[in-house]
């Protein structure tokens, strides 16, 4: 067990290389990919050109790649390293292999806060940031909702987390619903479906710095508390032992994952099997130790997401489906393969 530690800890500095170089190739194919396809070399030379304050060498271009496919790409890459931390929090957190970030019911609380937006025209005062913020508002509250109840039952276990989070996400996504159900605008069940699918399509430089900061504050918190993290991991009682105040981390750590989540899916609706996934196949690479398993989990789905949008908008182009439909179809079927090697336990710290 020990030389299998070891080994994976050493394998560590490769696989975030490695992960880095493909991080940095998806972007590149990702500001080149769109309705106009540019090659490499065009993107290249207009990132040259802003970097180092030259003159780019075709305005259209310039336009294209700086102002509306870099911003997209940027939050790929900030929603796939978030949801992935998420994920690999929550499942630390419930001690359930098959969470996900919205299994806190974080997620169907956005989709009533968007809802309203897109049927209501709430928020409208707010501008271009009205739908996030409906979303934001709505996570919050949910997340608020959930910890009340679970905490008013016990405290936060989690199988009591699970089953809140559950009943009362599906209560959440009931009110979705019904808001829809009632709306007088035809177009509002459209939208909120794209929406709760996921889309980036919205991304601008000026709405980057909240998700930005938010990925970047509370993933170096849980990386910084990542010891703790490998103790919750195995077992409340085996925390307790080596003397994590348990129950005040699984407080932390719930707040600070429902204010992740809620973030996120305020910015690029919900999309699904990034935050299932990735922190499984991080395992898988360098084991389940959170110092190494978070940073290769983030870079990973920040890779897989740019990919998964590339995919997006060129499988029936012009038109650009919903991301979690490309999730979809990608994750479950990895999902599947990961869950049928032999080697791997969730939870194992080899």
């Amino acid at each position: 067990m020990t030389g299998v530690r070891v080994r994976g800890r050493l394998r560590t500095p490769a696989v975030l290389a490695v992960l880095t170089v493909l991080l940095v190739v998806a972007a590149i194919l990702s500001a080149g990919v769109g309705a106009e396809t540019l090659p490499p070399g065009a993107v290249l030379d207009v990132l040259h050109s802003r970097f180092t304050g030259g003159v780019p060498r075709d305005l259209a271009e310039d336009t294209i790649v700086w102002d509306l496919r870099a911003p997209r790409s940027l939050l790929a890459i900030i929603v796939g390293a978030g949801l992935a931390i998420a994920g690999a929090g929550i499942q630390t957190l419930v001690r359930n292999p098959l969470a996900d970030p919205y299994v806190l019911g974080v997620s169907s609380g956005a989709a009533v806060g968007a809802t309203a937006v897109i049927t209501s025209g709430a928020l409208a005062a707010a501008g271009t940031w009205s739908l996030s913020a409906g979303a934001l508002l709505g996570a919050l509250a949910a997340a608020l909702l959930v910890y009340a109840v679970a905490l008013a039952q016990g405290g936060l276990t989690p199988l009591r987390l699970v089953l809140t989070g559950t009943v009362l996400g599906s209560a959440f996504s009931a009110v979705a619903s019904f808001l829809v159900f009632r709306s007088a605008d035809r177009a509002a069940a459209e939208s909120v479906l794209f929406w709760l699918l996921g889309s980036l399509s919205g991304a601008a430089w000026d709405e980057l710095w909240l998700p930005l900061a938010t990925v970047v504050v509370l993933g170096g918190l849980l990386l910084a508390g990542s010891g703790w993290l490998d103790a919750l991991a195995a077992g409340s009682d085996t925390a307790a032992a080596l003397g994590v105040p348990v129950r005040a981390v699984r407080n932390v750590l719930f707040v600070l994952l429902a204010a992740l989540v809620g973030v996120l899916v305020a910015v690029s609706g919900g999309i699904g099997f990034v935050g299932l996934v990735l922190p499984h196949v991080a395992r898988l690479l360098v084991g389940a130790r959170h110092r190494a398993m978070l940073p290769v989990a983030a870079l990973a789905g920040a890779v897989f997401l740019l990919l998964v949008d590339i995919a997006a908008r060129v499988l029936v182009r012009p038109v650009e489906v919903p991301l979690s439909v490309v999730t979809g179809l990608i994750g479950a079927p990895v999902f599947l393969v990961l869950m049928g090697r032999r080697r791997y336990r969730f939870g194992s710290t080899s």
